[in-house]
C-alpha cells in the first residue's frame, strides 16, 4: 500500500495515475476527494493534515508527503508526520529553498523542520526539493483566456521550472525502488526560461499571440498579497527577481532518476493549452 498525500494537486495526481498503472494498491488522501477524483480502486480519504487524519490504512508500505499552505507554517512537524511514522518510507516534498534561501521563514526554515522530522521518524526516507514549478503559469490562465495578456515582474530573468509530471515521475521512482534512502535531489527542468519566454511557448502552444507586460516589483507584490502572506511573497519575488546561481542552475537529478532529460516548459504548454484558450 502506498499512500500520497496532495493527491488532487498537480503532483499528486498525476503521481496517482502512474502508481495505479504499474499495479500498486494506493489510497489518495487530500481535504477534498470523492472516488471519482482517482482512477478506478483507488482508495480515497479526505483528510486534513493540519488535524489527526482518520481512516488511513495502518503501516502503509511508503508515504508521498506533500506539505503545502499552512502546513508549512506547522508549530510543530512532528505532529504532521506521526499518523506516517509507522510507514516503511516517506518520500517527502520539500522545497530548493532549503539550500538556497534557509533564512527565509517560508521557502527555508519551515521546509528544513519538515525535513528534520522525517529524517527522525523512523521510516526510510528521500527528500526532494524542486525549483519552480511549470504550472505555476496556470496563475495567468484568466488573463490569457479574457484578453491575450500575461502581466508579471522580471520578464527576461530565467529559471529552470520543472513541469510537476516529471516530480511525479521521480517520486513514483523513489517510492517504489530501491537505492533513494537517505537521498536529498534537487529537481528543475533542463533549461531556464524567461516569463517572456514562458509566455511566447504558451502562445505557440494555443495559436495566438498574447502579450507580456512587464510588472514592477511593487505591483506584482500588491497582487500577491491578495492570496499569500508578506514574508511569502517577499520571498517570492526575491527568487523571481535576483535568484541565486543555483536556483538559476540546471540540477543533474531529475534527469539521472529518470532515465531522460526533463520535459520542457514548451513541453508543458503544448500539454495543457486547453487550460489558456
Amino acid at each position: 500500500m502506498i499512500t500520497v498525500t496532495g493527491a488532487t494537486g498537480n503532483v499528486g495526481r498525476t503521481l496517482v495515475r502512474i502508481l495505479t498503472e504499474q499495479g500498486h494498491e494506493v489510497t489518495a488522501v487530500s481535504r477534498r476527494i470523492t472516488p471519482s477524483d482517482v482512477p478506478y480502486g483507488v482508495r480515497t480519504v479526505a483528510a486534513d493534515l493540519a488535524q489527526p487524519p482518520t481512516g488511513l490504512p495502518p503501516a502503509a508500505d511508503a508515504v508521498f508527503l506533500l506539505i503545502g499552505g499552512d502546513l508549512m507554517m506547522a508549530d510543530d512537524p512532528t505532529q504532521v508526520i506521526a499518523p506516517f511514522a509507522d510507514a516503511g518510507k516517506i518520500v517527502l516534498l520539500s522545497s530548493q529553498g532549503v539550500a538556497t534561501r534557509p533564512h527565509s521563514e517560508s521557502h527555508g526554515r519551515a521546509f528544513a523542520a519538515f525535513e528534520q522530522a522525517v529524517m527522525e521518524s523512523g521510516a526510510e526516507w528521500t527528500i526532494l526539493r524542486p525549483g519552480g514549478f511549470a504550472s505555476n503559469a496556470y496563475a495567468w490562465a484568466p488573463s490569457i483566456k479574457a484578453t491575450r495578456t500575461v502581466a508579471a515582474p522580471f520578464g527576461d530573468v530565467g529559471l529552470p521550472v520543472i513541469d510537476p509530471d516529471d516530480i511525479a515521475a521521480v517520486a513514483a521512482i523513489t517510492l517504489t525502488r530501491p537505492g533513494h534512502t537517505k537521498a536529498i535531489y534537487e529537481l528543475t527542468g533542463p533549461e531556464p526560461t524567461t516569463p517572456r519566454g514562458r509566455t511566447a511557448a504558451i502562445a505557440a502552444a494555443i495559436g495566438e499571440p498574447i502579450t507580456f507586460i512587464e510588472q514592477t516589483r511593487q505591483e506584482a507584490r500588491a497582487q500577491m498579497l491578495t492570496f499569500m502572506p508578506p514574508p511569502v511573497a517577499d520571498t517570492t519575488l526575491d527568487i523571481l527577481g535576483t535568484p541565486t546561481a543555483r536556483e538559476q542552475s540546471v540540477s543533474p537529478d531529475a534527469e539521472r532518476i529518470l532515465g531522460r532529460p526533463p520535459g520542457t516548459f514548451a513541453d508543458w504548454a503544448r500539454r495543457n493549452a486547453a487550460a489558456f484558450r
